[in-house]
């Protein structure tokens, strides 16, 4: 189904360039591309495993397709999952984020691929004259739905960067003319400091991470571009997306529901999401939280005026002597701070009362600034007790591939076994 789909597509404008590498300078039109997908000798096994940023990634999927095999997307350098294969009519299985701390396989059928992009390219109103920048990663579900399917199925041209630097940024969008840009908050901050945002740049999208108001606002405001947050996940594709016109009021704002999305609220105020794009299982073993065309997330959430707005996780809060906070809450007011670049907040337990737990802030700052700053302007917004007791500033908080700080990761490198030694470049406040 989704080979046959694409060759329609190829079909319609076999001429017309389709996609460009930013490394090599090669460049494939439509049937150049569909001829590489198409002529490519069958591999045995069931399932394919394309990895990178290339033009590569893009033909191995298509081979894939051709030949009936399952695609598992990987990063680079990650280890091929053991598992036997899934059953008759999955035809791709994506690797979760693991930002709870484990990662697992999430199969789909082609009619769910093929609705997700459906969803975004609808919602988003991507375009076959704005062709995608494509700088994040391909495998990661963002990057596969929001890059890779709207080429293969919608005929939306893709130019590939050869890294997210500025300067590669800037050189593999000179020679186009306008282009949809999908990024994660931690490029997009990269770049409006370097002031390399092309300028020809029409569509700005933002997943991976919430993006935060005050880096919308300062992107509207120096280069009158409006970013647009964009919230989804491995097990269902596109969830929301902001597309207003002018910079959120409030960062807990995802958006309203993509086209074909239906979102509801389930037990303990965590968000369920109903869609033709939601994943059929995990694989492979099922959970209920995933099955019958319904998602059950952990995102704590309400709903109000059509919009979705999300309060953290429910595994994230923080137990503070039978009160509970979001880390989220206490990181939107930090990120404010002018001298903030990026936080991750968590609690870890507490020897003062039993069942309790104090919480953390691990900083990367702009400029040295004291913890004592910091709480101040935290109390000016939250109550005392919410603002962290312990300080941790490192040099950077470096997001993955994906956009994600992983609170699980940090809390592990920053407390780590009785005896550990503590990690470089990180200093106590």
């Amino acid at each position: 189904m989704l080979y046959e789909h694409w060759l329609r597509t190829a079909l319609e404008r076999p001429a017309e360039i389709a996609l460009r590498e930013g490394a090599s300078g090669r460049q494939w039109t439509f049937g150049e591309l569909a001829d590489a997908g198409g002529k490519r000798e069958s591999v045995a096994g069931k399932v394919a495993y394309p990895r990178g940023i290339s033009a590569e990634f893009v033909i191995h999927v298509l081979q894939a397709w051709r030949d009936r095999r399952i695609v598992c997307p990987l990063e680079p350098g990650q280890a091929a999952p053991v598992v036997e294969p899934p059953p008759e009519g999955i035809v791709h299985l994506k690797t979760t984020s693991a930002t709870n701390g484990r990662s697992r396989l999430v199969a789909f059928t082609a009619e769910q691929l093929a609705a997700d992009a459906e969803n975004i390219v609808a919602t988003m109103g991507l375009r076959q004259d704005w062709p995608n920048l494509g700088v994040i990663s391909l495998a990661h579900s963002y990057g596969f739905s929001n890059l890779i399917l709207p080429l293969l199925l919608h005929g939306v041209p893709l130019i590939l960067a050869d890294s997210p630097l500025p300067e590669s940024v800037r050189r593999a969008a000179a020679a186009e003319g306008e282009l949809t840009l999908a990024a994660v908050p931690a490029l997009w901050r990269a770049w409006l400091d370097a002031e390399a945002i092309p300028p020809n740049v029409r569509l700005a999208i933002s997943a991976g991470a919430p993006l935060p108001v005050p880096l919308e606002e300062e992107a509207f405001v120096r280069r009158g571009l409006k970013i647009h947050n964009f919230y989804g996940s491995s097990e269902c594709g596109g969830i929301a997306f902001d597309a207003s016109t002018g910079p959120r009021q409030d960062g807990t704002c995802a958006g309203a529901p993509l086209h074909g999305v239906q979102c509801a609220m389930g037990s303990e105020g965590c968000l369920e999401v109903r869609s033709s794009a939601v994943g059929q299982t995990y694989w492979p073993q099922p959970a209920e939280q995933l099955q019958d065309g319904i998602f059950r997330t952990s995102d704590l959430a309400e709903l109000s005026g059509g919009l979705v707005y999300l309060r953290g996780r429910s595994g994230d809060q923080i137990n503070v002597a039978g009160r509970k906070v979001s880390p989220e809450t206490i990181e939107r007011v930090l990120l404010a701070h002018p001298a903030v670049r990026e936080c991750v907040v968590f609690g870890t337990p507490s020897a003062d009362v039993e069942r309790s737990e104090k919480i953390v802030a691990c900083v990367a700052l702009k400029t040295e600034t004291p913890a004592e700053e910091l709480k101040k302007w935290l109390l000016a917004e939250l109550p005392a007790w919410q603002v962290p007791r312990d300080w941790r500033i490192v040099d950077s908080l470096a997001a993955s591939a994906r956009g994600k700080l992983s609170r699980t990761e940090w809390r592990e490198r920053l407390f780590p076994s009785p005896g550990g030694q503590m990690p470089p470049g990180l200093r106590n406040r």
